[in-house]
């Protein structure tokens, strides 16, 4: 079942607005992913398709996108060995490393020499303990668009703590993914519906493409 949606009844200020992709990189999301049913989650369900829309809009409006990526060093020094899940990550056939092409965005995913790439080599969170807050609000970003993965951990994470820090979060529900398929629109509904303003990315690009009084 589809998650429950809500148009935008006010249309962010794109100068005030800020596209976050989260983890939406090669090594993640691309065809040699190290979670290839994550991967195949976000192709499948089309999250992948659509964050690819959103950003490509983003540019063609003027509005600043920022993509959040998770690494490692070839050392491990400074990453994360407190929950299971980082255990798990250190044994996955395909690695993370500083450099790589695992840390690239994936295709088709445009990026242009205007977006901003914040890089974490420890924890949850692409906000929590990054510099994505301090970029935030040196940008004058009141409202963040989350798109990404996973709908498992990160994206409630950035969610969250978009919500804690003052910002207004949207979450266009057709461009996060997460496993099992039939998770994420129960923890959409059940959870993120609660904090942020769920939509779906056609209706974020119409608001996008929408003219603006005074403009």
């Amino acid at each position: 079942m589809a998650p429950d949606t809500a148009r935008l009844s006010e249309q962010p200020d794109p100068a005030s607005t800020v596209l976050l992709t989260v983890e939406c990189q090669r090594g993640v999301v691309g065809q040699d992913s190290a979670l290839p049913e994550l991967a195949d989650a976000v192709r499948t369900s089309g999250a992948l398709a659509n964050i690819a829309r959103l950003v490509a809009a983003a540019h063609d409006a003027g509005i600043q996108v920022l993509h959040a990526v998770a690494e490692r060093r070839p050392d491990g020094r400074g990453a994360s060995h407190n929950a299971r899940l980082f255990k798990a990550a250190e044994r996955l056939p395909v690695q993370q490393i500083v450099g790589s092409t695992a840390v690239r965005i994936a295709e088709p995913i445009p990026v242009s020499e205007a977006d901003l790439v914040v890089r974490r080599l420890h924890g949850l969170s692409p906000i929590a303990g990054t510099d994505v807050d301090a970029l935030l609000r040196n940008l004058g970003c009141r409202t963040l668009v989350v798109t990404g993965v996973s709908a498992n951990v990160a994206i409630p994470n950035a969610v969250f703590d978009a919500v804690n820090l003052g910002y207004s979060a949207v979450v266009p529900a057709d461009a996060i993914a997460g496993v099992p398929a039939d998770y994420t629109p129960a923890m959409v509904r059940n959870t993120l519906a609660l904090v942020a303003t769920v939509t779906t990315t056609q209706d974020v690009l119409a608001g996008w493409r929408r003219p603006r009084r005074g403009r």
